[in-house]
């Protein structure tokens, strides 16, 4: 095959191209994030076509998403620190090949159970192609300027993903609920193929002594930590339960904590969380993606159950938001080197905030759509296109190539964790059974706190800092 991409050959001088095998090594990693975003959103417009084929009652149908987000928020961050142990490249294949035969299997089974297997399987192996695809490309792309323009296009992809599963899934389920399964396999199989033939292997394993008790600890309470507050809706916040579940998984996590401060080498070191930056990074992410998708979920409930709309009617509805994402993120990365991240995020929260509020005041009972939530729509897609590349660099900036792993893990887990929160709040406090707009308006105001905190979190420095400039 010739010579491999490797790390060294990548840092392409400025003003040069890139060489057509970095932009496959490139394509190779933005197709496996497109499909981790394309897998949460895809199925949600299919599910009363699964239901009603597979006979599932809605506490079982709501785990065919549900168990993708289990799996994938659930072991971000231990799949980032795998990468940085094991090496990106062997984890990131090996993942990429659970995915595409996960995605085989649960388009062609015909058990509810088993379906719900095949997405946590998937959600899995998500869990480890997102970190190590980043992890791969910021060592791939050494140089600032390099960089900057992979990681635009890589963010265009994992934007994109999410926005492209509401419309494909409307498509797919007229042919067939299987199909939205089925879809991801050529593409995983493709990237595949080209990433075993062309991303560089990786160096020696390290010889770290293995923290197995922070990765105990940090997988267990995780996973229970997520799985309680996804069923807390159907089985009650209350019951006995989930209140034990959410006490182990408290308990996993602070023995996690304590570890972790005192192994000489952590799985996770915890003191990254000390930057400023990186944690505002980090929970600017959750408010991001815990509000819009919890918003996505209120309104396709709305528009399927309260208007009656088609699966296809309601993709094509809600599609101008996320198309603006995918528009724009491109545009927006540019803007990094000049603004900086923080600014840029402060103005995504604050188009996030406009959206809902919008929504919230003008609805009325019976919100039009010229009106009222195609406006939503479109300051959703903004803030989102704002948010998503800004949140991406700040978290990540400055952090040894050593951890790029840990810190892509860290920021796309606080997303999913943030969305696994929300959406479960969000389903406890909204009536699904209800024909007007007025019951959702519960949620509504949840996801616009949400990203109201996140706006004041980021503005709050901000200030501070234009104060301390400003001569006494």
């Amino acid at each position: 095959m010739g010579d491999l991409v490797s790390t060294e050959s990548a840092v392409v001088p400025a003003g040069q191209r890139w060489p057509v095998r970095l932009w496959i090594v490139l394509a190779v990693l933005c197709t496996a994030l497109f499909l981790d975003g394309l897998d949460l959103s895809i199925a949600s417009v299919a599910l009363p076509s699964i239901g009603s084929d597979l006979g599932l009652s809605t506490a079982s149908l709501q785990w065919v998403v549900n168990a993708y987000v289990l799996g994938y928020g659930g072991l971000l961050l231990f799949g980032g620190r795998i990468a940085d142990l094991l090496g990106g490249r062997r984890v990131f294949l090996i993942a990429l090949g659970v995915f595409a035969a996960a995605s085989v299997f649960g388009g062609l089974v015909h058990n509810g159970d088993l379906l719900i297997v095949s997405r946590f399987v998937k959600g899995v192996a998500a869990a480890f192609t997102a970190p190590t695809g980043l992890a791969i490309l910021l060592s791939t792309f050494r140089d600032d300027r390099s960089r900057n323009r992979a990681l635009s296009i890589f963010t265009i992809f994992g934007a994109s993903g999410f926005a492209s599963g509401l419309i494909i899934g409307g498509l797919l389920t007229s042919l067939g609920w299987q199909w939205d399964f089925l879809i991801p396999v050529p593409l995983a199989l493709a990237a595949l193929i080209a990433g075993v033939a062309l991303i560089a292997k990786d160096g020696p394993a390290a010889r770290a002594r293995q923290d197995l008790g922070g990765a105990v600890t940090l997988v267990a309470g995780t996973l229970l930590a997520v799985y309680a507050v996804v069923s807390a809706p159907s089985r009650g916040w209350g019951d006995s339960l989930t209140i034990a579940l959410l006490a182990i998984a408290l308990i996993m996590l602070i023995a996690f904590v304590i570890i972790e401060n005192k192994v000489a080498q952590p799985l996770v070191r915890l003191a990254i969380l000390k930057s400023g930056p990186i944690l505002r990074a980090n929970l600017s992410m959750a408010a991001l993606f815990g509000s819009f998708i919890s918003f996505q979920f209120i309104m396709t409930l709305y528009l399927q159950d309260g208007l009656h709309w088609s699966p296809l009617r309601v993709a094509v509805g809600l599609v101008p938001g996320p198309a603006i994402v995918a528009l724009g993120s491109l545009p927006v990365a540019r803007l990094i080197p000049r603004f900086g991240t923080g600014p840029l995020i402060g103005a995504a929260l604050t188009f996030l905030s406009a959206g809902y509020l919008w929504m919230r005041i003008a609805s009325g009972h019976h919100p039009t759509y010229g009106g009222v939530i195609l406006p939503t729509m479109v300051l959703l897609g903004i803030g989102f296109a704002f948010g998503y590349s800004a949140i991406m660099g700040q978290a990540t900036y400055g952090v040894a190539p050593q951890e790029h792993g840990l810190a892509s893990g860290l920021v796309q887990s606080s997303g999913q964790i943030g969305t696994a929160f929300v959406l479960a709040v969000t389903t406890a406090v909204i009536s699904i059974a209800g024909r007007d707009f007025t019951s959702f308006r519960p949620g509504l105001n949840l996801v616009l706190g949400i990203a109201l905190a996140g706006l004041l979190l980021n503005v709050a420095p901000l200030l501070a800092r234009r104060r301390s400039l400003v001569p006494a």
